[in-house]
C-alpha cells in the first residue's frame, strides 16, 4: 500500500496559449492535511479540479495508490474516491442538513452514518434544519460532514472558509480540522491565505504562477525559503540584497548576518523577518526612523526606515511613536535566496 494518497506528477494545463498549470507535482501523504498555496490566479484551483477529474490535462494522478489520470486512462470524478468541499457549501436546499450528509450513501445503516457525521462536526443539533435556517459556518460544517461520510481516499477542499467573518472562520477551520484527524482523512487544502496555511497544514506547497517553488512543512517554508518569491510570500519581512563573505557569514545594510555555514560566497538576499530585527541601544545598532507602528494584541509591529531609505520591520513590546528615532540589530541567523 502506498504512503501518498495523492501522487500527481507532470501537471500541465493549457488555455490556449496560456499556460495555467506548469509541470506541477503534488503529493499528499496518507492522514496529513496538505496547503496548496499561492496568489489568486496562480493555478491552485486548476489543480484541484485536474486532481477531482472536473478538468483535462497532461501528467499522471494517482489517488491511494491507483491511477485515475495518465496516458490514456481516464476515471470519472464519482469514481476517483474523492471528496469535494468548496467556497460554498453546495447543500441541496431541498433536504434538511440530515438527508443532505445521508445523501448518495447506500445501506440500512445510512441514517447512522449520518448522524454519526453530524455528531463528529459539532452539528447534530441541527439535523432537521433546512440549509437555509443554518449560518455559513455551520453549512461548511454539514458539507464536510457529507464528505466524510462517504468515506473518500482523499478530500479536496477550495478556499473552504473564504466567506466566513474572521473569528467564525477560525473556529469552523479548527472544528473541520480536527474531523479530519480523528477520521485520519487526507486532505488537500487550496488557499491564498498563508496565515491559515501556515497554521494548520502538516506540509505546505508554494505554488505561483502555474509553478511549485516550494513543498516542505510550515516551519521549513517560512524559515529556509528556496527562492526570492517564497520568501517575500510566506509572512512578513523584507528581503535585502547581501554579500556572504565568509563562512556563516554574510554583509547587508544591517551590518553583518549570520547565515548558514554552507551558504556559498557571493551575492544573495538576506530575508529579515520581523522577530530577527531588534531594538537596542541608541549607537549599539543601525539608526533608523519609525514609520509606522501596529497594535498586534501581544506586541507591537514596528516599520522602520534606515538612512538609505530600506524599510524593515521588527517586533517590540513597547510603543513607539512614529517618527521616533531608534537603533536596530540583527539577532539570530537568517536565511538568504538567491
Amino acid at each position: 500500500m502506498t504512503d501518498l494518497a495523492l501522487d500527481a506528477r507532470g501537471l500541465v494545463r493549457r488555455y490556449g496559449s496560456v499556460v495555467a498549470v506548469d509541470h506541477a507535482d503534488l503529493a499528499v501523504p496518507r492522514g496529513e492535511v496538505v496547503a496548496l498555496l499561492g496568489p489568486s490566479g496562480c493555478g491552485k484551483t486548476t489543480s484541484l479540479r485536474l486532481i477531482a477529474g472536473l478538468d483535462r490535462g497532461e501528467g499522471t494522478i494517482s489517488i491511494d495508490g491507483v491511477v485515475v489520470s495518465g496516458g490514456a486512462k481516464e476515471v470519472p470524478p464519482e469514481k476517483r474516491g474523492v471528496g469535494l468541499v468548496f467556497q460554498d457549501s453546495v447543500l441541496f436546499p431541498h433536504l434538511d442538513v440530515a438527508a443532505n450528509v445521508s445523501y448518495g450513501l447506500r445501506g440500512d445503516d445510512r441514517d447512522a452514518t449520518a448522524q454519526r457525521m453530524l455528531a463528529l462536526l459539532g452539528i447534530r443539533d441541527l439535523a432537521a434544519r433546512m440549509p437555509h435556517e443554518i449560518s455559513g459556518g455551520e453549512q461548511q460544517r454539514a458539507a464536510l460532514a457529507r464528505t466524510l461520510a462517504t468515506e473518500p481516499a482523499l478530500v479536496l477542499l477550495d478556499e473552504p472558509f473564504a466567506h466566513l467573518d474572521a473569528s467564525l472562520r477560525e473556529r469552523v477551520r479548527e472544528e473541520m480540522l480536527g474531523a479530519l484527524r480523528r477520521t485520519g482523512t487526507s486532505a488537500l487544502l487550496v488557499t491564498h491565505d498563508q496565515s491559515e496555511a501556515l497554521a494548520i497544514a502538516d506540509r505546505v506547497i508554494v505554488m505561483n504562477a502555474g509553478r511549485i517553488h516550494q513543498h516542505g512543512t510550515p516551519e521549513e517554508v517560512y524559515r529556509r525559503p528556496v527562492d526570492r518569491f517564497t520568501a517575500e510570500f510566506i509572512g512578513r519581512g523584507v528581503v535585502v540584497p547581501a554579500r556572504v563573505t565568509g563562512a556563516g557569514v554574510a554583509s547587508t545594510v544591517l551590518g553583518e548576518v549570520a547565515v548558514g555555514a554552507g551558504t556559498p560566497a557571493g551575492e544573495c538576499f538576506a530575508v529579515l523577518r520581523p522577530e530577527s530585527i531588534e531594538l537596542v541601544a541608541p549607537g549599539a545598532g543601525i539608526a533608523g526612523r519609525v514609520v509606522r507602528s501596529w497594535f498586534r494584541g501581544g506586541d507591537r509591529l514596528l516599520r522602520i526606515e534606515l538612512a538609505d531609505g530600506t524599510l524593515v520591520e521588527a517586533s517590540d513590546s513597547a510603543w513607539h511613536a512614529a517618527g521616533e528615532r531608534v537603533s536596530v540589530a540583527v539577532r539570530g541567523e537568517v536565511a538568504v535566496v538567491r
